[in-house]
């Protein structure tokens, strides 16, 4: 009699076990009972047991549980009272923990074992169920036999709270054969015949061995030129060993890489995490051109340091899963060196694959991101998905100029703080280089995206496809969107420099937004630098003020208009030079008599407007035809009335020599 707390023990099994875990246990078990027996007709029968209720789409039952017989030994008293042993040394020299059965009620309700075994030359039998309380076993008979042969049927069933993922047969054998393939390879120790079918039908069975050894098998071992490999553990070489396979007919499956301890999967993950080629399916030709079968790889991975290290449950092992200081060996040490021979398995392939995504790396940076030409030859593209995005080559990218923009600033420390005046001159040169790449490439990505933004420019003056221009307002958003200030916005999210280059490094900017106190708005007004109303407020500081006009519109030139943008303009300087106007922060904006404004009008100059600023608003023509200006000296205002074709013509003009010595022209 058993003092455990069985229902205590299997609520501690941690997740590292899954709903198959019971039926890989008690499959095993099954094994290693024929093993014992010494015999050459080995059979595991596994039956799968269903709830009873069809689904309407499939037509299929869900999975309840399992029945698994076998011919070996049977439940000696010697099993028996290590089966009723929690953490039994039985099957130690097999890898057994003593424990696996425990697994059996984590999943499932039920446990129910029947036997027969041979005892003084006689035939007994022993029945019984594993409890949930203190004892381990529970409601067992034991007697006379009429059976002439030794074995054992175990019934797992009542299916706990999760729902068995697979129902058909097919599917179920082939993640059991996955499981257990060491077994069925392990040429110095046989594997007996194991085979599975529908408890409700008998004849329609499937022989789990039939997966590998036979003609257009669904599983076929690759050749590799060297499967073994060491790693250093505390100055403690352990070895491992790689055994590689196709499986066919993967269906959704994916490549992996599996890490065995005593001959059972325990875990398994996607060998593209390391070699990122592994991402999709590979093809086998058949002679028939037109046949042939999809596969996918499956490294598995064998040594003592897995047999050693391995948890109770089976479900995963005792060392860290990355950089492992105390065992020295890391699971993603393992995996990376079992995924390299996997990769030498299918080489030509995957050479194949990578040459495919440098050319696609290489398109992106030639078509898209010219600006990174010097920083993509320097960076090691292996860890990017097998068909990269545009998005993830950037991400990639911007990480590794981070990288290398953090290891120049740590250089320069350090050379800086360097007692040893022999080494400056070599490693200064070499940190100049450095800085001058590095600035070469964000030079070419800001050009070209101003190339870009004047294109969309040049686009939004044309008229569109219902025969009109785009409203000011639209045009006024490339430039700066409307609504906001610069204390909104970030420092490079407008485009004023298509106005004027020095407005790029104005310290406040509002667009189409009242300043404090007034409800008047201008298109656009830049203070020259934030210390004209904070800090050392300095009046002289000058102020620059925008008024958009819709292309084509010339109304504002009626005498009627209220929309005059050139009395606007004036307007908005005598109120800033009266005070009515506050910064965001609600101070004073400071002004003198002879504090600098400019004011600028973006219009198209159609003959109305031409004549109206030259008879009604005395303003003078610039040598190009394409712009007016005038001097209100009273007021210190400077203000030109340019069209929208100058202003594209000019800013186009200004970046042309960049665009063409850059190459993105």
């Amino acid at each position: 009699m058993s003092n455990v707390n069985v229902r205590r023990l299997v609520e501690n099994i941690r997740s590292g076990t899954n709903i198959y875990t019971p039926l890989v246990e008690l499959v095993v078990n099954a094994i290693q009972a024929i093993d014992a027996k010494g015999i050459q007709n080995g059979l595991v029968e596994i039956e799968v047991l269903r709830n009873g209720q069809a689904d309407i789409i499939d037509r299929l039952e869900d999975v309840d549980g399992f029945r698994v017989k076998d011919n070996g030994t049977g439940f000696t008293k010697t099993n028996r009272d290590a089966f009723d042993t929690l953490y039994t040394e039985q099957k130690i020299a097999d890898g057994g923990k003593g424990f696996g059965r425990f697994t059996c009620l984590k999943y499932f309700d039920r446990v129910k074992v029947s036997s027969t075994f041979k005892e003084d030359d006689a035939f007994r039998d022993r029945s019984f169920r594993m409890g949930l309380d203190k004892d381990i076993i529970v409601d067992e008979t034991e007697g006379p036999s009429q059976a002439q042969a030794t074995g054992a049927t175990i019934e797992i069933s009542g299916i706990k709270s999760v729902r068995f993922p697979d129902k058909k047969l097919e599917t179920i054998s082939r993640v059991v054969v996955e499981r257990l393939l060491p077994y069925f390879v392990d040429q110095d120790r046989p594997c007996p015949r194991v085979v599975i079918r529908e408890a409700r039908n008998p004849s329609d069975t499937v022989s789990l061995n039939d997966y590998l050894g036979k003609e257009n098998s669904q599983i076929v071992e690759m050749k590799v030129d060297e499967g073994a490999f060491s790693l250093s553990a505390n100055e403690d070489e352990k070895t491992f060993q790689v055994r590689v396979f196709k499986f066919f007919a993967p269906r959704t499956a994916k490549s992996k890489v599996s890490l065995v301890a005593h001959r059972r999967e325990v875990t398994d993950n996607p060998l593209q995490t390391y070699i990122p080629e592994f991402g999709e399916e590979f093809f086998e030709p058949d002679q028939d051109l037109a046949k042939g079968r999809n596969f996918v790889i499956k490294a598995y991975v064998f040594g003592d340091y897995l047999n050693d290290n391995v948890t109770l449950e089976r479900g995963e092992f005792r060392f860290q899963t990355d950089t492992d200081l105390l065992n020295g060996i890391s699971q993603n040490d393992i995996e990376q060196k079992a995924a390299e021979i996997a990769q030498s398995a299918v080489g030509a392939e995957i050479a194949e694959r990578k040459k495919r995504k440098e050319v696609r790396i290489a398109e992106y940076v030639t078509n898209d991101a010219p600006w990174h030409r010097i920083l993509a030859k320097e960076v090691d593209f292996s860890a990017l998905p097998m068909r990269p995005s545009n998005q993830d080559i950037e991400l990639h990218l911007q990480k590794k100029k981070y990288e290398q923009e953090i290891a120049t600033r740590t250089q320069v420390t350090a050379l800086l703080n360097s007692q040893n005046p022999d080494e400056l001159g070599e490693k200064i040169a070499q940190l100049i280089e450095r800085i001058s790449e590095n600035s070469k490439n964000d030079l070419i990505h800001y050009v070209s995206m101003r190339k870009c933004v004047l294109e969309l420019f040049s686009k939004s003056l044309e008229i569109g496809a219902d025969g009109k221009h785009k409203s000011e307002g639209e045009v006024h958003d490339i430039i700066m969107p409307r609504k906001k200030d610069s204390e909104e916005l970030n420092y490079d999210a407008h485009n004023l420099w298509i106005l004027d280059e020095r407005l790029n490094f104005t310290s406040y900017v509002s667009s189409d937004k009242p300043l404090r106190s007034s409800k008047d708005r201008t298109d656009i007004t830049v203070y020259n630098r934030r210390v004209a109303y904070r800090g050392d407020n300095e009046a002289s500081n000058p102020i620059t003020i925008f008024e958009f006009k819709k292309p084509q519109r010339d109304d504002f030139a009626d005498p009627s208009s209220k929309e005059d943008p050139v009395q606007q303009i004036i307007r908005y300087v005598n109120q800033i030079r009266e005070g009515k106007f506050k910064t965001p922060t609600g101070r004073d904006i400071l002004v003198n008599d002879t504090t600098p404004f400019y004011g600028y009008v973006v219009c198209d100059l159609t003959k109305k407007v031409k004549d109206w600023l030259q008879k009604e608003k005395n303003f003078t023509p610039m040598p190009d035809g394409l712009g007016w200006f005038n001097w209100f000296g009273n007021i210190s205002l400077y203000m030109e009335v340019v069209s929208w074709t100058k202003l594209l013509r000019d800013a186009e003009m200004r970046n042309k020599i960049f665009f063409n010595k850059l190459g993105i022209d």
